[in-house]
């Protein structure tokens, strides 16, 4: 399937038929997420994959009782890291494992943190969640080019989920995308014409 022909047919699926996708494709849709664009390269997400009944079950209140949840095969659970000092620590670490030349890490890392020196607490948050919607972009699209079919979902209740899942407080969930095979039918695709977008 060539990439028009996944962004045509990707669709948000809303119940999924329960069947368990193999690791070895889940392992191959992890790569994709990883490989994903962000700002400066930086990655400041985290994902939180989970499989069993039960932790879905205790999340469907959260998630306005919505069905994908407890459906979908693998429900993967996108976190904005809003730890920068940590991430700019593991960020060098990173860089110079793979050789990247002192003075350039240097100027990436000033530039990283003059520019969120420059942001409120607020604002540097809403900076780091934006590169999650990146992320998630390889995750839906690379799914359907698996096979597999995904839905992006900001209906859910972020404190709860915090407290379920037991993440730490620098994590915080930022958009669920539960994975899996389709047991509804996708409607047809509306979007605007280009002349509506392209200006």
């Amino acid at each position: 399937m060539d990439f028009m022909e996944i962004v045509k047919s990707r669709y948000a699926t809303k119940k999924f038929n329960g069947k368990i996708v193999p690791e070895s494709k889940m392992q191959e849709l992890y790569e994709m997420i990883r490989l994903s664009a962000s700002s400066y390269g930086i990655q400041p997400w985290k994902i939180k994959v989970v499989t069993d009944a039960a932790t879905k079950k205790a999340l469907t209140p959260a998630s306005y009782n919505q069905a994908q949840i407890e459906s979908c095969s693998h429900l993967l659970v996108f976190c904005t890291d809003t730890n920068l000092k940590g991430l700019l620590v593991e960020f060098r670490e990173m860089l110079v494992k793979g050789n990247v030349p002192s003075e350039v890490i240097e100027t990436m890392i000033k530039m990283i943190e003059g520019g969120s020196n420059s942001m409120t607490e607020e604002q540097q948050n809403a900076w780091l969640s934006k590169q999650v919607y990146l992320a998630a972009a390889n995750a839906i699209n690379g799914a359907k080019a698996l096979g597999l079919d995904s839905c992006p979902m900001e209906g859910f209740n972020a404190s709860e989920y915090s407290k379920i899942l037991k993440l730490p407080k620098h994590l915080q969930p930022t958009l669920v995308i539960p994975v899996g095979y389709a047991a509804d039918t996708a409607r047809p695709k509306l979007r605007y014409a280009k002349d509506k977008i392209f200006i």
